[in-house]
């Protein structure tokens, strides 16, 4: 399916711009049919042929392609002489695949509406992939792909940054202030997460939360061309989501995600099984089933009857407050990492009012906040301590929250190894 992408690169002078997972997916595709006029740049040395360390986005300009991973940022460097020649796996995808394309993104739950989409497609039998930001490059399947078959990505806004091609069906979950280190500006980074949308057509659909103030202005004031689909909290109605006039869910039946932010998720992912015309009652039942996804207000396990929850994913406070609203009972929250320049104020107002009785300040931004917290604060500079102290002092038959409202960057290399420190050192393995 993917000749003409090959035909079109294999004359053409590469630059793969950031070599960590995605970039060393692209470097093993296009090897593997030949293609060898491929450069490396990168911070960062690594064991083929390239331009390393702190001038690595020099010279760019030479090349016919660049090939950008999502995790470079070009926001402190004049693009006008290469924009045209930027690209990326997800816009090649797009370019050249036949299939049917399902784009989600959204500054929290994206990954589990996305696995959501997936695992009810899945339960309709159809022949689909999970790819993108959640993980999976997408020149790792590449040649698996079917013109039948369903391709579920999660986009973030930097693999939507310089994109020129939307998906068929495209979600945005909600807007909050985020990766403000990589954009520099709240502007730029919503600007980003339209490109899902910007580039649709009459025949294409797009599914965004109303109940997201910041986005449903963006929406109102784009001109966009593809069918518009807002969802909210309000569809639900004596108990039932509603599409269309017809109940398609039962709110209160037994499911695995809880809290708000979780049924909003599942009602994106309703609405795109609607879409497609699937079996309602096969994708419910998966939906139903759904297990959290690791470091999402995961349970990790309980010690002396405290259960303690992992939730690294959070990295803004709003994902924080959603978790804490869920779970419901938080007696110790541990918070805490990168200082990106978010505005912490609607957290600490949350915290003041909340019933926790405990916080766990970690640098940098829990440190940032500890002066302005009413309740009792630890100030802990490393994870193990604060799970000590958390051990110390969460009541019986409570929780303590990790949930650091913040990216994990500043101490561990993502949020999943921020998660498997925190489980090791609460169970002890």
């Amino acid at each position: 399916m993917y000749n003409e992408m090959i035909e079109y690169l294999k004359d053409k002078k590469i630059c793969i711009l950031g070599f960590g997972r995605e970039g060393q997916s692209t470097y093993n595709y296009l090897t593997k049919y030949n293609i060898s006029n491929i450069m490396v740049h990168d911070k960062q040395p690594k064991d083929v042929e390239g331009v390393y360390g702190d001038n690595y986005l020099d010279g760019l300009d030479k090349y016919d392609v660049i090939i950008k991973t999502p995790g470079i940022s070009l926001k402190d460097i004049d693009i006008s002489a290469i924009e045209d020649k930027i690209t990326s796996q997800m816009e090649l995808l797009f370019e050249y695949s036949k299939c049917p394309i399902i784009g989600i993104t959204g500054s929290k739950g994206k990954s589990t509406t996305t696995s959501l989409i997936y695992e009810a497609l899945k339960a309709n039998d159809l022949d689909v992939y999970l790819l993108g930001n959640i993980g999976i490059p997408v020149f790792d399947y590449l040649d698996d792909f079917k013109e039948n078959s369903y391709l579920v990505v999660e986009m973030s806004a930097l693999q939507l940054e310089y994109i020129k091609h939307s998906p068929h069906i495209s979600v945005i979950t909600n807007l909050f202030e985020e990766h403000l280190d990589h954009f520099g500006t709240l502007d730029r980074y919503y600007t980003a997460k339209m490109q899902i949308f910007k580039y649709q057509n009459s025949g294409d659909y797009a599914i965004y939360s109303g109940d997201n103030s910041d986005l449903k202005n963006l929406v109102s004031k784009s001109d966009l061309k593809a069918n518009l689909i807002e969802t909210s909290l309000n569809d639900v109605v004596d108990g039932y989501v509603m599409i269309n006039g017809e109940k398609v869910y039962d709110v209160n039946s037994e499911r695995t995600l809880k809290g708000k932010h979780n049924l909003i998720n599942i009602i994106n992912a309703l609405n795109v099984v609607k879409l497609l015309d699937l079996d309602m009652s096969k994708a419910i039942k998966a939906i139903n089933t759904f297990k959290t996804l690791p470091h999402r207000m995961e349970c990790i396990g309980v010690v002396d009857d405290v259960a303690y929850y992992d939730d690294t994913v959070a990295t803004i406070p709003e994902a924080t407050i959603d978790c804490i609203e869920a779970l419901e009972c938080v007696d110790t929250l541990i918070t805490g990492g990168k200082d990106r320049g978010i505005d912490y104020q609607p957290l600490i107002d949350y915290i003041n009012k909340s019933n926790i009785t405990n916080i766990i300040c970690m640098p940098e931004t829990g440190y940032k906040i500890e002066p302005y917290i009413n309740k009792k604060t630890y100030k802990i500079e490393e994870l193990e301590d604060a799970v000590k102290k958390a051990k110390e002092v969460t009541k019986k038959g409570c929780i303590c929250l990790l949930s650091p409202s913040a990216s994990s960057y500043n101490k561990y290399k993502n949020f999943e190894e921020k998660g498997f420190y925190y489980k090791k050192f609460v169970i002890g393995e």
